[in-house]
């Protein structure tokens, strides 16, 4: 059985800790690799070694640095496929659902390219007689991220991308549930030209979690992953004096107007709802019609797109809608939330409890589902299922579906379907959310915009990538000069103000 390592110094490195976790195969069942699990002592030695070899990088000129992710993003053109098969056989993602990650990582690589601008402080000419002003942007020394399991390319980039070319070391603490990526992607970076050293990847569980937190070198941790887990990085991560950006669960509602194309909108919702089995952060979990007439109608289109779904490993082709969930436990859950909405009343429109894939039944595939007639107080409405369960809320106006989103604690995402201009921009500068779609069922921004979510989907100030990244990964200096012509005796006991 393959034995994964560490990422540390420019080569790969085993675990000394002596603890494993399993790297299974979501469509089997089967484990197909084990993944060290970093001791504190492992995490604290990788970050001494990052802060060694972070001020000769930090030297380095902005272009140079720029070059570096050019040159990363030619190779993750390159071993696209190799990358993509890799992601699916730990994630169970398809193959073009794993190449979309790689490349919404890219995207946010060649955002990065532009450093030499984004890190350009301001300049103030005689702000004083004979004194200059001027802004610095430097970077934190080392930051870390802490990134999940369901975006294994994507996220890692979006959170290392940033910070390196900001000048930073980097510590990466991917999933232990589909490590390969991001150890795949570090061996590409130190291709591209980075310094040993300046990013680690380690491998571990909340051991390893807690040390980076606690480490006083590390300056600044991002992380992505549910909220509990977020809110107690947060506050662990700050009251050690860190900036931290955390983002956590969401349960994000698409409204449905009467006045909407219900073909065009069934097929957002069936898109948006299950693919990667469910298993994104923007996934659309709540469909909320306007109105009884627009509910039968919009339940009539989705129920034969369901039901034509097609579940299957990667490895069945590119037609295959979408693949396993992650692990036993998580299909466990999901099983017992979808009883759970029965139970409560909700009506089950498509059943697929009783999935199974021939020649797969150890694997974790989950059939799909759909539910009418949910309401508020369900568990199925209150609680992240990540899974193909997609809950239908009828709402008798407008103003009460814009009320489910808004009163609901997550706010990552949304999106409202209509033809109406007046109705889309009122939903747009109402709702309490971070990310808004307009006939868009999966509003996640470009990479030069920011990607940040409200309420408890989003703890601290600043979003992940677009201009948000290099101001969470540099500090601002202010720098105040002047040059006398000649020697002046005597000190000044005043405070200095403008002349």
């Amino acid at each position: 059985m393959e034995e994964l390592s560490h990422w540390i110094n420019g080569k790969h490195v085993k675990g000394t800790s002596g603890r494993f976790a399993d790297v299974m195969n979501p469509a089997t069942g089967e484990v197909q690799a084990k993944v060290p699990l970093a001791s504190k002592a492992e995490l604290d030695a990788a970050v001494a070694d990052a802060a060694a070899a972070q001020p000769a990088w930090a030297a380095m000129n902005p272009q140079r640095r720029a070059r570096v992710m050019m040159r990363f993003v030619d190779l993750l053109n390159r071993d696209m496929d190799k990358l993509a098969e890799a992601l699916s056989r730990e994630h169970g993602k398809t193959i073009p659902d794993a190449k979309g990650d790689v490349v919404r990582g890219l995207e946010v690589v060649e955002f990065c390219i532009g450093a030499p601008h984004h890190l350009k402080g301001e300049f103030t000419d005689s702000a004083g007689p004979g004194i200059d002003m001027y802004s610095l942007r430097q970077p934190l020394g080392v930051a870390a991220g802490i990134t999940p399991f369901n975006f294994p390319a994507m996220i890692p980039m979006w959170k290392m991308a940033p910070a390196l070319v900001c000048g930073n070391a980097f510590i990466l603490k991917p999933s232990e549930r589909d490590p390969s990526v991001p150890l795949m992607l570090a061996e590409l970076l130190k291709e591209a030209g980075l310094p040993d050293g300046v990013l680690q990847v380690i491998n571990g569980d909340k051991e390893s979690v807690d040390a980076i937190l606690d480490n006083p070198t590390i300056a600044g941790v991002g992380f992505v992953g549910s909220t509990p887990i977020a809110q107690y990085i947060y506050a662990r991560g700050c009251e050690n004096g860190k900036r931290v950006q955390c983002f956590g669960g969401a349960k994000n509602h698409m409204i449905i107007m009467p006045d909407a194309d219900l073909d065009q909108a069934a097929d957002a919702l069936v898109g948006a709802g299950y693919g990667a089995a469910g298993e994104r952060c923007m996934a659309i979990s709540v469909a909320v019609p306007v109105g009884e007439e627009t509910a039968d109608r919009l339940i009539e289109k989705l129920v034969p797109k369901v039901e034509a779904l097609k579940i299957g490993p990667y490895t069945a082709g590119n037609d295959v809608d979408f693949g396993p969930v992650v692990t036993a436990a998580a299909k466990a859950n999901i099983e017992r939330l979808v009883q759970t909405g029965i139970d409560q009343g909700a009506e089950l429109v498509v059943d697929g409890r009783d999935f199974k894939l021939q020649g797969y039944e150890d694997g974790y595939f989950v059939g799909a589902h759909l539910f009418d007639r949910v309401t508020t107080d369900m568990d199925i409405y209150k609680t992240e299922i990540f899974g193909p369960v997609l809950s239908t809320v009828r709402a008798k106006t407008y103003e009460e579906a814009i009320g489910y989103a808004m009163d609901h604690e997550y706010g990552n995402g949304t999106a409202i379907f209509t033809r109406d201009g007046d109705t889309a921009r009122d939903f747009a500068n109402r709702i309490n959310i971070g990310m808004v779609g307009i006939n868009v069922p999966i509003p996640v921004p470009l990479a030069y915009h920011t990607f940040g979510g409200w309420k408890k989907s989003g703890f601290g100030d600043l979003n992940q990538h677009g201009p948000d990244a290099f101001r969470f990964y540099t500090r601002t200096k202010t720098v105040t000069a002047r040059w006398p012509s000649g020697i002046k005796e005597g000190g000044e006991f005043t405070i200095p103000v403008m002349e």
